[in-house]
């Protein structure tokens, strides 16, 4: 026995290494099939061995395999640091918040931000000066912001679920890699499913029909798992009409059954909910055997006693732990963890500097940051600013000279406040005052004396900074300013606090700039009605302040667009917990004005939008076609035009969505330039879910394609025949 330790303990420090060539089980063999070698693993493992397997560490120490290890990810590596472990924070590129993300419209700049996190997490993972391993990222979200009082809308896309969806596949894929055997990392997409209300969250209920289900909430996770290659994401804490998500059929019949997800987590604390929240089993043991039977095979929770007892009674068998790890050890071979490292061209990402300071992942990261910035409103063509006629500059607000980190954001190598940004932009030649706020009238007698005056508000993504000391069985306490949100705390409004700060500043100085760094929709109608130009970004990225001061003084022309319908007033929308999104929710069935609409977003300068056209005169219920538009820049500097693509069915037969995006592209156009943007359109993209049929299925009937700048500037449109 003691041999067999010794030589199990010395394999383990070979692959490790990358040193481990002799096969000394056929578990090891890459010639085998994945089956042959999960089967053998299983065969050489204890009950306990089985047991400990269905937490995080995914290894089995005793047989050399090592663990796939776990990060959060869904905008950069989180690693900030933990004193119970005594591990110091590793610094890592750190993106804007998923909003930002999205607002740039790009997936294969999501794509690239996806390969830049993941290639830091095998460097993490395998390198010897850290050896953590984390090669599964619990990211990307593929929730949708519902609605804007969502405590977590800083954690997600967006509104749409077909661009949200989009966005996932593409970090999916960023995160998964392009090699046809091996993977760079795992995805671990959350959560699943229609998880967005903070409060009540760990037993409330979202209800809704089949359709809802089918066309809306889980469509960003089908996206990712049918078309970016996910297999694994984290059930959330709420209940689907009245069953928890954790112990959900669902996850049985379609999430193993028909995307073949390998990994489904539960998420933290979700398997005791069921019992002192839900109470819906009687106690810890019940709840976990519970989750097994429905799918679960990654615990975040306590767990290995209750199963141990289970195994023992008889309640659950050792067949039910082999059926939840022979899904989970497909991730295992899938990252190439047991086999010899020559073939894995990811096995080599160890050595050298470390990728975040490399010049390859600090341009991603800029890029992402300027891409992800919406211009609102430019009046007068306030924006962008002339250097050359300017000689002070007034930067004022409580976000001036700070990037706030978020509950999903690690250590960033560096970062650059919109304070900082301004001041490298101008130079020394340029006097820069700076005021946090108007105590002592600071902010009104910056802006006096200045010849434009930048003001920097917005939310804080954490309502402070204690946040992990905040937190009850409902959730965390309550935001300081009610505008704030968090995880486990929904806003209580959607005014802006700091606006008033904005209307100080406008007037002492008629020149104001207002700058929204903010997690989410804002009713900021005073400021839009009055303030020449609002530039609007998200949170946490690096590259926060050199994005904004290339945006303000025109090294950089603005293209990104929202993601979320901004409402006029908190009375447009339906109420919370309101799942029914016919009721009012998003762009597709909104109910009246909006402040802003979906898809909006400014440039400095003007496009024209000609020929709408299609490739074949009708599509097949099967098929596809291409929709051509030609863009022409009609200003004097380059610029990107968001084309976006939306359908309406007039006569459809059954109720759809006044529009719904369908196809989109970012295309940079030069002054006076005309490019055809060319949008592949399948039919199954115009689908709907048949409930008695249990399908989606094309309407042989006639589909309006529009064509615009947002979801309310339409520009062109086009009526195509779909055929049977």
């Amino acid at each position: 026995m003691q041999t067999n330790i010794l030589r199990a303990a010395a394999l383990a420090a070979a692959l490790c290494a990358g040193t481990a060539h002799a096969a000394t089980y056929p578990f090891q063999d890459p010639n085998l099939a994945p089956q042959q070698r999960i089967a053998n693993i299983l065969a050489l493992m204890t009950p306990d061995e089985k047991i400990a397997a269905l937490s995080t560490d995914s290894g089995v120490a005793r047989l050399g395999i090592p663990s796939f290890g776990s990060t959060e990810g869904i905008h950069g590596l989180v690693q900030r640091g933990e004193s119970k472990r005594q591990r110091e924070p590793i610094p890592t590129t750190q993106f804007p918040q998923p909003p930002g993300m999205g607002a740039s419209w790009d997936p294969e700049l999501v794509r690239q931000a996806g390969a830049v996190q993941s290639t830091e997490a095998r460097y993490i993972t395998q390198s010897g000066k850290y050896r953590h391993p984390m090669l599964m990222q619990w990211g990307p979200q593929a929730d949708l912001a519902r609605d804007p009082r969502w405590g977590r809308s800083e954690e997600v896309y967006g509104e749409d679920a077909f661009l949200v969806g989009t966005m996932a596949t593409a970090f999916t894929r960023g995160i998964q890699g392009d090699d046809p055997t091996y993977w760079r990392g795992a995805a671990l997409l959350k959560h699943f499913l229609a998880n967005s209300n903070e409060n009540g969250r760990g037993n409330s209920t979202s209800d809704f029909d089949d359709r809802q289900f089918h066309e809306y909430y889980a469509a960003p996770f089908r996206m990712a798992f049918e078309d970016g290659g996910a297999r694994a994401l984290m059930a959330s804490y709420n209940a689907w009409n009245g069953t928890p998500m954790g112990v959900h059929p669902v996850l049985r019949s379609l999430v193993i059954g028909k995307w073949n997800a390998d990994v489904i987590s539960s998420d933290g604390g979700a398997i005791g909910n069921l019992v002192k929240l839900y109470k819906r089993y009687p106690d810890q043991k019940a709840a976990a055997v519970a989750g097994l039977k429905a799918g679960i095979n990654q615990y975040l929770d306590k767990y290995q006693d209750e199963l141990r007892a289970a195994l023992k009674e008889g309640t659950i068998t050792v067949a039910d732990l082999d059926e939840a790890l022979a899904r989970k050890f497909r991730t295992t071979i899938k990252l190439g963890l047991i086999d010899p490292p020559a073939g894995n061209p990811y096995a080599a990402i160890k050595d050298g500097p470390a990728p975040w300071d490399s010049a390859a992942h600090k341009a991603v990261s800029l890029k992402m940051a300027l891409e992800s910035i919406v211009l609102m409103k430019n009046d007068g063509r306030a924006l962008p600013l002339a250097k050359s006629r300017v000689k002070r500059i007034a930067v004022i607000g409580p976000h001036a000279d700070s990037v706030h980190w978020d509950w999903y954001g690690g250590t960033a190598p560096y970062t650059v406040t919109a304070l900082a940004g301004i001041k490298a932009a101008v130079g020394p030649g340029v006097k820069v005052d700076y005021a946090p706020d108007n105590a002592k009238g600071a902010a009104v007698k910056a802006a006096r004396d200045a010849d434009v005056a930048i003001v920097v508000v917005g939310n804080d993504p954490t309502c402070g900074p204690n946040m992990a000391h905040e937190w009850t069985d409902a959730g965390t306490k309550p935001c300081a300013d009610p505008g704030d949100g968090r995880e486990g705390r929904d806003r209580e409004t959607l005014a802006l606090a700091q606006e008033g700060l904005v209307k100080q500043v406008l007037a002492a100085n008629p020149r104001t700039v207002m700058v929204l760094v903010s997690s989410f929709p804002y009713t900021i109608g005073w400021a839009k009605e009055h303030v020449p130009a609002i530039v609007q970004m998200a949170h946490a990225s690096q590259d926060q302040g050199t994005a904004l001061a290339q945006v303000l003084f025109g090294d950089y022309n603005p293209g990104g667009k929202l993601v979320a319908t901004w409402p006029a007033a908190e009375s447009q929308l339906p109420p919370m917990m309101d799942y029914d999104i016919r009721h009012g929710r998003t762009y597709m069935y909104f109910k009246g004005q909006p402040l802003f609409p979906f898809g909006h977003g400014l440039s400095y300068t003007t496009f024209k939008y000609g020929k709408l056209r299609t490739s074949a005169p009708a599509l097949a219920a099967d098929g596809t076609v291409d929709v051509d538009v030609d863009v022409t820049n009609t200003g004097k500097v380059a610029g990107d035009s968001v084309v976006e693509l939306y359908a309406a069915w007039p006569k459809s037969q059954v109720e759809r969505p006044r529009q719904a995006l369908v196809g989109f592209r970012r295309v940079n156009v030069k002054p006076g330039e005309t490019r055809t943007v060319r949008i592949p359109l399948a039919a199954q993209r115009l689908a709907y879910w048949n409930t008695q049929a249990g399908r989606f299925e094309v309407e042989p009937v006639p589909v309006k394609l529009m064509v615009g700048e947002s979801s309310a500037d339409i520009k062109l449109t086009a009526t195509l025949p779909v055929k049977r």
